[in-house]
């Protein structure tokens, strides 16, 4: 069942990310230590026959839980809604994935995010989709809007791969920002190239990778079945709860949180630095829906 909350208005979904400080402890705090602070909402939806039995993700089961998971972040029952006050016919929208092979952004999601958007109005032939490619795609380079969009992994160099790595191609440097655990990759966000222009941050959590050690390290046995999306308008806090799942799942696999090789405290830093979003889960507001068994969060 869709959320009952009250529809709002085009200005409120276009609001920028909200956010201030965190130290990324996951430790519950009290409650007067972030009365008055600001916050953020993240949408955390699962469904179990997104994986059929094969393990194959099924395209219907995706368009229906990303459609959900609009509808709950923006209190509007009708998604349609959702996506028209979003984008207009004269954006201009580039849709940034990620192609590591290992595990790269699944076809199926990207699929019915550019379907909802042709729906919406927004002309095909202005809605590109790149990763590696991005600065010298000329969708990129006119856009108006982006949608962020990747799986969830652990990473050699932000100890996570998530919405806000992803935007690491964003610069002609990539291995510049690799340094002190990635800790200044919020600073790209606040390039003119991709300032205020993200209207979605999606982490893919079908199949999120919890554990490694090394360079482009894949190994299935620390890949598994969540089934999941967490979904936002502020890539700090969709990281942070990301970040938090991986890190729950390392102490029930393990007993313990096994180190990665850098903790991932670009996520702080894009916070308390950066200014960009909120990174402090006391101040997250994390609507769960659907299939929670084992949900760790």
């Amino acid at each position: 069942m869709r959320s009952k909350e009250k529809t709002i208005t085009r200005r409120d979904f276009l609001k920028a990310a909200a956010g201030t400080a965190w130290a990324l402890s996951w430790t519950t705090g009290r409650a007067e230590e972030v009365k008055g602070e600001s916050t953020a909402k993240v949408v955390l939806i699962r469904r179990q026959e997104v994986l059929n039995e094969k393990g194959e993700i099924q395209p219907d089961v995706v368009q229906d839980m990303l459609d959900e998971a609009l509808s709950v972040l923006y209190g509007e029952k009708n998604y349609r809604l959702v996506w028209k006050r979003l984008f207009q016919k004269s954006d201009i929208v580039g849709i940034k994935t990620n192609v590591w092979w290992h595990l790269p952004t699944p076809r199926e999601l990207e699929s019915a995010i550019q379907r909802r958007l042709v729906e919406a109005g927004v002309a095909p032939q202005n809605i590109g989709l790149d990763d590696r490619g991005v600065l010298k795609n000329p969708i990129f380079q006119r856009a108006t809007a982006l949608i962020n969009v990747r799986p969830l992994r652990t990473h050699h160099w932000s100890g996570i791969g998530g919405c806000l790595k992803n935007y690491i191609m964003f610069v002609p440097n990539p291995s510049a920002y690799h340094g002190e655990a990635c800790s200044d990759l919020g600073k790209i966000w606040n390039y003119p190239i991709v300032q205020g222009k993200t209207r979605l941050n999606i982490l893919c959590a079908f199949t999120p990778q919890f554990y490694g050690r090394g360079a482009h390290f894949f190994d299935r046995r620390y890949v598994w079945p969540y089934r999941g999306l967490i979904v936002g308008t502020d890539p700090v806090a969709v990281d942070a709860v990301g970040a938090r799942l991986l890190q729950l799942k390392r102490l029930s696999y393990f007993g313990e949180d096994k180190a990665l090789d850098v903790p991932p405290i670009h996520i702080a830093e894009a916070d308390k630095k950066y200014k960009i979003g909120v990174s402090d889960l006391r101040r997250i507001q994390i609507r769960k829906v659907g299939w929670m068994e084992d949900s760790l969060i």
